[in-house]
């Protein structure tokens, strides 16, 4: 969780993939001499990830986001060999008060993602109970002499 550097930039790969890259500062948790220090992680956002991310952060925005450390390489211009490591983001949170993250109007199946209260992670279903079905035995409760009830015999 952190704040954009700069506006994600949006782009579309010869087959017409869209993605979106953009840079998060994170404030480490302990504080130097001299202010905080914060680290700077490159992201990208593929097809209707990076579409929300894009259009919905800005500058200054605060997000949160889920997803992969990917670490790829390539041969420089200059014949060196490149690398770069970013996150690969699976997932997207505005964190925050709309005021607070600089974020544009989220009108839509987008308002729904916006939470008041910080980062909120997707909420999974609660398990539900399996149905009572008749398996044709019978409970049996056993009562000593003494006439207390245990649920074993012995």
């Amino acid at each position: 969780m952190g704040r954009l550097t700069a506006d994600p930039e949006m782009r579309q790969t010869p087959q017409g993939t869209s993605l979106a890259r953009f840079t998060i500062a994170v404030n480490r948790r302990f504080q130097r001499e001299g202010g905080q220090q914060a680290d700077f992680l490159n992201c990208v956002a593929w097809r209707q990830t990076g579409e929300f991310i894009s259009r919905y952060f800005r500058k200054g925005s605060m997000i949160a986001v889920e997803g992969q450390l990917q670490s790829r390489s390539w041969d420089g211009q200059d014949g060196k060999r490149q690398y770069a490591t970013e996150v690969v983001v699976d997932n997207a949170y505005f964190t925050g008060s709309r005021n607070e993250t600089n974020t544009r109007g989220a009108e839509g199946s987008y308002q729904s993602n916006f939470s008041d209260g910080g980062y909120q992670p997707p909420r999974e279903a609660a398990p539900q109970a399996p149905a009572q079905q008749d398996t044709g035995f019978t409970d049996l409760t056993f009562t000593d002499d003494a006439g207390s009830e245990d649920d074993l015999p012995f």
